[in-house]
């Protein structure tokens, strides 16, 4: 579950604008949307829903208050997400149909206009353009347009909201964008994550941190010495939890008895007795950690965790060794170096 998309995306309300009317209008029409209901989010799609608009015979209107230039995601057939850009005193107008909704024509102001034309450059010749191809289209819009708001939004979709983001190519793309774009929250929440993400690769030490085990014991990194430290970030309703924590058995079943070696596993649960509750089911039997923060806490921000699961590799030196979201690809690298 990739939390790239989510973390430190939070909100995208970007700059002011300077009409009097503080009341934007979405109006639209999609031919064969009928009766549907349209949901309008925030870039934060997951959670920050805006309005709820009801379209009938194929047409929908509605009136919101907004306070600063919006970049918002209109979700038709609950699935499908169109972006949209909203502005103080704006006139919003939607056209297409609702079997090439990748081809809507949005109107109302010239971020709009931007992301159209775009949309259109790759979706209009019916076939499907590879992934790269769509990374060099939205590389070259960004460096053609260093004032758009659009540009924001083509960085999120086709280089953060990645498995594993190029974190060099994105730091070159932000460096092209003008300052006022660079000073947007989203951009300096991003640049932010980018350096602790380059704190904690392969050769760096790893970033102290001091938890409560399941126990209430105090657990520093730097009570444990001269050994190789496997840290699991996960979490008790993860999806992949259970197969992951077979794997994890396995590990410490081979090398948990080693003395140069030692397992933490460190929890994003809020709950307490639901952690508890699969550490005992789950026979988790390495030393468990969790100070019941979730994405907050202060050690999933230093070791920059994303997605679930993660894992970091320590050498008794206290340098990263390896970094991995597969339990598979540590199980490799812990065959090699530890003996």
């Amino acid at each position: 579950m990739n939390r790239i998309c989510l973390l430190f995306i939070a909100s995208f309300c970007l700059f002011g604008c300077h009409s009097h009317s503080s009341k934007v209008s979405i109006s639209g029409e999609i031919k064969g949307l009928g009766n549907d209901t349209i949901y309008l989010y925030g870039t934060n799609e997951l959670s920050d829903l805006m309005d709820t608009i009801y379209a009938k015979d194929d047409k929908f209107s509605h009136t919101l208050s907004i306070d600063t230039v919006t970049s918002a995601m209109l979700f038709i057939n609950t699935q499908t997400a169109c972006p949209l850009f909203l502005a103080k005193g704006n006139k919003i107008e939607v056209k297409g149909d609702i079997q090439h909704l990748n081809l809507l024509e949005v109107n109302g102001n010239s971020f709009n206009k931007e992301i159209t034309d775009f949309q259109r450059s790759i979706n209009g010749e019916g076939k499907k353009l590879s992934e790269k191809i769509l990374e060099t289209k939205a590389e070259e819009f960004i460096r053609q347009h260093h004032t758009s708001l659009v540009s924001l939004y083509l960085l999120k979709k086709y280089f953060v909201q990645k498995a594993t983001p190029n974190f060099k190519k994105i730091k070159q793309l932000i460096a092209l964008m003008n300052g006022q774009l660079q000073d947007d929250p989203y951009i300096d929440q991003l640049s932010k994550f980018i350096v602790r993400y380059e704190n904690t690769n392969i050769g760096k030490p790893a970033p102290f941190f001091s938890v409560n085990d399941i126990n209430g014991k105090r657990v520093s990194l730097s009570d444990i010495k001269g050994k190789y430290i496997l840290l699991n970030f996960w979490a008790s309703w993860n999806d992949s939890g259970k197969k992951e924590n077979r794997e994890l058995r396995k590990i410490h079943k081979v090398y948990g008895k080693k003395a140069n070696f030692t397992m933490l596993g460190i929890s994003l649960d809020l709950d307490k007795q639901s952690w508890k509750k699969t550490v005992k089911n789950d026979t988790l039997n390495w030393q468990q950690l969790c100070d019941f923060s979730g994405w907050e806490s202060p050690v999933i921000k230093q070791y920059s965790i994303e997605s679930l699961p993660n894992y970091y590799l320590i050498a008794p030196d206290g340098k990263i060794v390896a970094r991995e979201q597969k339990c598979e690809a540590i199980k490799l690298k812990l065959q090699e170096i530890v003996k």
